[in-house]
């Protein structure tokens, strides 16, 4: 095989055709997405027969393919429909999986050993340390989350041997991949299911804490432009990314191509002259602009943490200038591979072919070669007749031709000779990529079930079952305080931990634990580098602190407890995504005491994957978005002051927005809080370890209803009056997603 270059080039495409242009436009290896599990559910994704066909096609050009796995899966999915999917990719070659799913991940690990595993970007990996937990688990490459600074993955590429995906052109989501429920709680279609309706796309008024419109001419907030890095090529190599990844498997061919070339270019440019003799043709530059841009391209987030520039405001659709075909026929016929034969018709011998490729050789046989009966053949024809290859992807660069005079063969016997030897040639060539899996079906099935057993071993009665209270607002710590039914309470890091206050937060802990209360640090959102400094500044310190343990909601913050020799107890956050007891056993021998179950699995599932040792949402408003684009510095107003804005879509529904300044992202909050007093009973069948209340916004008041409602309908089993609250949501108890 070639040498591969250092610098990967990954191009996007959505079906075959697709494929072959942007190989021929010069992708080092392409994505791809398959008939189930991938995140482009509505896109012309591959058939089984195409998915193989395209292996064999890139292989031949020693290019790679990697599998589009980056859904969550449910518990039937993945026990009873992976493996089947799966398993002929696997032999036919497969170079690598993109998955989100933890259960995914250690699956793939146990049943197919020698596939890779890149983490994808909707996994939020956002610093060494959760590169680090994933290398340990199997993963050789990570997609890095899109708002990653330079600076950023040159940490990670210093502190770990993980390879590194990054984002170079194409569309950006607003949300931190992984993180959005929006698409899914406002209208059942989940990104985390690859069905993304993006309503990040649609028009929102913001309003301040009075109710005033602060954008009356820029109504495109959450849309951010699309991103074009061409001019950043050296430092994107510098900073040590290995792969550069074009975004756009629903793109059309041209636009795939296009990109993919014009990548090419100066990829190949910087790899040979390095920054110093670097500089983009306007030319080309135009080239991009043309082939598509939603309201002109931005740098992204390498060089910024947000801004105004990086958003459409006034127009969110995707448009192009026109359309460019770069693959003409001759482009095709370059894109041959060059072989060299030689061909052997000796009297009354077996006619013989040999062709070679690189170190490849393969000999056909043919018929016997007999004397001329009127015209012999012609050598020059015998020659013209073996070079047509016609659609195959192969060109003769040398033939040698060894024949006797007078002798004769059939023309369609030559033709014949040819295809087996290339055909020959084609499948030996391949050989090397073709794999046996290890395991079978049935090892799959019985380790499922010995999982199931174990954790279902776990169950707990009713009376066993207690309330936790994730908290938002220290104003409110008394009330949970003196709330019975509680017995454990999470104070989020975020309201609790403010400017590094040990002292506070003990005190706060010594008067959660004179309540006979269970004290959980909650710990943020997102775990960027400037946060695991903060923590890693004070880690000693908490360690000092009367906490039962943490409440992690990302990759970052287990592996950075993991790094620092933490053995105490830790909690996984709902956004850990638990869909099935596959994931759920992989964070468990991860160090996870329980996990918090996902907020998109219906009743009917929930029964079916089992709820043991797991903590269940019950109420609360939901977070729909975590970003690091701030409304505050879009509209020119960051003051670094916490408040909590409105987000006004086109039916007059306020999504709350609140602003973390020192961890610098945003909160968008679901406008209807979730509530299921109403389905008690239905609920406690379930029998989770815990059920969760999260409070964020709500008065005292609220609070104390909220309360009231908990106790009449789980403790006094009274039937709740739906009328009570004016406006809430079941959320996905009873629908779930598809």
């Amino acid at each position: 095989m070639k040498h591969r270059k250092r610098l990967e080039l990954l191009s996007p495409a959505g079906d075959i055709s697709i494929l072959r242009a942007v190989i021929q436009a010069g992708a080092d290896a392409v994505y791809i997405g398959g008939p189930a599990f991938g995140a482009r559910a509505y896109a012309n994704n591959f058939s089984i027969e195409e998915l193989l066909e395209a292996l064999d096609y890139a292989h031949f050009y020693d290019k790679k393919i990697y599998l589009t796995l980056n859904t969550l899966l449910k518990e039937n999915e993945i026990e009873e429909q992976l493996y089947d999917y799966l398993l002929p990719f696997y032999e036919q070659g497969l170079d690598a999986v993109i998955v989100q799913d933890f259960g995914v991940l250690t699956y793939v690990k146990q049943f197919f050993p020698e596939l890779a595993i890149h983490a994808s970007t909707q996994m939020t990996v956002t610093g060494a340390d959760g590169a680090a937990f994933l290398k340990n688990l199997g993963v050789s490459r990570i997609v890095t989350a899109r708002e990653l600074s330079f600076a950023e993955i040159r940490q990670i590429r210093e502190e770990t041997t993980v390879e590194i995906e990054s984002f170079v052109h194409g569309a950006l989501c607003y949300c931190y991949s992984g993180q959005c429920l929006m698409s899914s709680m406002l209208g059942g279609r989940s990104g985390n299911r690859g069905r993304c309706a993006q309503p990040c796309r649609l028009p929102y008024q913001v309003l301040d804490t009075n109710g005033k419109i602060l954008n009356r001419d820029a109504n495109y907030v959450l849309s951010p432009k699309d991103l074009s890095t061409i001019s950043m090529i050296p430092e994107l190599a510098k900073c040590g990314i290995n792969s550069f990844k074009i975004e756009g498997r629903m793109k059309q061919v041209e636009y795939a191509a296009g990109v993919t070339s014009i990548y090419r270019k100066y990829v190949d440019l910087c790899e040979r002259h390095g920054s110093e003799a670097f500089s983009v043709e306007k030319s080309d530059e135009k080239l991009l602009f043309d082939l598509g841009n939603r309201n002109g391209f931005t740098r992204g987030y390498y060089e910024k943490h947000n801004g105004a520039d990086l958003i459409t405001f006034c127009q969110s659709n995707h448009t192009k200038s026109s359309e460019v075909c770069l693959i003409q026929e001759e482009v095709k016929e370059k894109s041959k591979r060059k072989i060299k034969g030689i061909l052997k018709l000796f009297l009354q011998k077996n006619a013989t072919l040999t062709v070679k490729i690189d170190d490849i050789e393969v000999t056909v046989e043919g018929e016997i070669v007999d004397a001329a009966q009127k015209k012999p053949l012609d050598q020059k024809n015998v020659a013209e007749k073996i070079k047509k290859t016609g659609d195959t992807l192969f060109v003769f660069e040398e033939l040698k031709i060894e024949m006797d005079e007078n002798v004769f063969v059939p023309i369609g016997q030559l033709n014949a000779l040819r295809r087996q030897a290339l055909w020959n040639l084609q499948e030996e060539l391949l050989r090397s990529y073709r794999r046996k899996a290890w395991h079978t079906k049935s090892d799959m099935k019985r380790e499922h079930l010995e999982n199931r057993n174990r954790l279902q071993r776990e169950v707990v009665s009713d009376s066993e079952t207690f309330l936790s209270v994730s908290l938002e607002r220290p104003e409110l710590l008394d009330l949970v305080c003196s709330e019975k039914a509680v017995g454990r309470i999470y104070l989020e890091a975020d309201a609790f931990l403010q400017e590094n206050d040990i002292r506070s937060l003990r005190e706060i802990c010594k008067e959660v634990k004179a309540n006979q209360k269970q004290a959980y640090l909650a710990l943020p959102f997102i775990f960027r580098e400037h946060t695991k400094k903060r923590y890693q500044e004070i880690y000693e310190d908490l360690l000092t602190i009367d906490l039962d343990g943490f409440l992690v909601k990302n990759y970052e913050e287990l592996g950075f407890l993991k790094r620092n020799g933490y053995t105490g107890k830790i909690v996984s956050d709902h956004n850990l995504y638990t869909y099935s007891n596959r994931a759920r056993q992989a964070f468990l021998e991860s160090g996870i005491e329980f996990d918090t179950i996902p907020l998109e699995l219906n009743l009917r599932e929930l029964h079916h994957r089992g709820c043991f040792r797991s903590e269940l949402f019950i109420y609360g408003y939901l977070p729909l978005m975590v970003t690091a684009g701030c409304l505050h510095k879009s509209l020119g107003r960051c003051e670094k002051r916490e408040e909590l804005y409105g987000l006004k879509d086109r039916y007059d529904k306020v999504f709350p927005v609140k602003n973390n300044c020192r961890e610098c992202y945003n909160i968008i909050y679901n406008s209807s809080p979730l509530a299921l007093f109403g389905m008690a009973e239905e609920i406690k069948k379930l029998h989770p370890l815990s059920y969760r209340i999260h409070l964020s916004k709500e008065t005292r008041s609220e609070a104390e209803q909220v309360f009231e409602f908990f106790r009449e309908t789980w403790l006094q089993a009274k039937k709740w009056d739906k009328n009570s609250m004016k406006d809430y949501t079941n959320g996905h108890m009873k629908r779930g997603v598809e």
